[in-house]
């Protein structure tokens, strides 16, 4: 929802697609992160929100000293101290700090320098083959935050851009439509050009392995992650795993959008963002983690189930188990780095599949 300082064109970008928008939504109340809050929703008392207050504005000076002034001593910071950031990075990044420090974990500062102007080009001056694909999706995205609400509002023309440039930069990949939630996430904290070139980091891989094998024709890093996870349910909790396979469940049924989304489709969104800061400083083993902790959390119950009420409960956990201070922590406590790169060994010996080169992101120009 924030807008790219300094930019004279920032006008003529948001127009997007040539739509009048709709009539603006009615004042409704909304969560601290603005999405419209439920009837039965509870503030909590004010004594709580106080603490709560109070216990973020001191993170958040820690926070401050440890980046510096626009990010300027994040590198020097985690040289020094690896640790220190990764345990601040998963007891939470502060809200007001979120977007910054996701561009400087995620390496997208690096590629927005090493290609000025790009990103109004590809806005601006190209045309995609999959904008009416886009422009059919976008009212699906978040469609409870007020910024994506009004109908080719600022919120869905900022998404319309981000996600018509992406599929003009990679071709390849061009649009799915999972992309949307990605890309969303990140313009509820940065401007549009800084939410695209922290989608190119991600799926191009600048410090992670690339993702857009989970966009690609025939999804393959999806068959990949998939073939991991069951092989993992199975050997860390074997009771479970057995109980899929009597009953005929398999990973596809219902952690696909695990992976294409990063939770951020179904799940809470304070457990989504607490997720996403993990995920971009460690990488895509959170996402295991986390469905592994769901998993073992819900098994007792789980077990007793048959097929369609099993597919029901895997696609709508409990909310005591959703909570990030409870889940969170039983994730982290779950090794997996070893036994992942391993698997993805066997996978890859299995279906000859080539793994992309990380890192493969290059200075991009293009003519008007």
């Amino acid at each position: 929802m924030k807008a790219c300082n300094g930019d004279g064109d920032e006008e003529k970008r948001s127009r997007g697609p040539e739509f009048e928008p709709g009539p603006i939504p009615p004042l409704t109340p909304v969560d601290k992160y603005g999405f419209l809050k439920s009837e039965s929703a509870a503030d909590g008392s004010n004594p709580a929100r106080a603490a709560d207050r109070d216990r973020e504005d001191r993170r958040l000076t820690k926070w401050r000293k440890m980046i510096g002034t626009g990010g300027a001593d994040w590198r020097h910071y985690v040289r020094r101290k690896p640790n220190v950031v990764k345990r601040r990075i998963r007891k939470g990044i502060p809200d007001r700090l979120r977007g910054l420090v996701w561009q400087l974990i995620s390496g997208s500062r690096d590629l927005l320098l090493m290609n000025q102007g790009v990103y109004e080009q590809l806005v601006l001056y190209e045309t995609s083959s999959s904008e009416l694909d886009i422009i059919r999706d976008i009212s699906r995205t978040f469609p409870s935050h007020v910024f994506f609400q009004q109908r080719h509002g600022p919120g869905q023309r900022s998404l319309y851009n981000v996600l018509k440039a992406y599929s003009v930069y990679d071709r390849d990949v061009g649009y799915v439509q999972g992309m949307g939630f990605l890309a969303g996430l990140l313009l509820l904290y940065m401007c549009e050009e800084d939410a695209f070139w922290l989608l190119v980091a991600l799926l191009k891989g600048a410090v992670h392995a690339p993702m857009e094998g989970l966009y690609l024709a025939g999804l393959p890093l999806v068959q990949q992650y998939l073939f991991q996870l069951e092989r993992l349910v199975r050997e860390y909790i074997p009771k479970l795993g057995a109980h899929f396979e009597e009953e005929m469940i398999n990973p596809s049924m219902y952690a696909s959008q695990w992976f294409i989304t990063v939770f951020s489709y179904s799940f809470p969104f304070p457990l989504a963002l607490r997720i996403w800061d993990v995920f971009l400083y460690e990488g895509v083993k959170i996402v295991f983690r986390v469905g592994l902790a769901l998993l073992k959390y819900c098994q007792d119950d789980l077990v007793k189930l048959p097929f369609e009420k099993l597919v029901h409960a895997l696609r709508n956990f409990p909310e005591d188990v959703l909570q990030p201070n409870l889940l969170l922590p039983m994730a982290y406590s779950i090794k997996v780095s070893k036994r992942l790169e391993e698997l993805r060994q066997e996978y890859e010996r299995m279906t000859n599949f080539s793994k992309p080169v990380e890192g493969a992101i290059v200075k991009r120009s293009f003519r008007r």
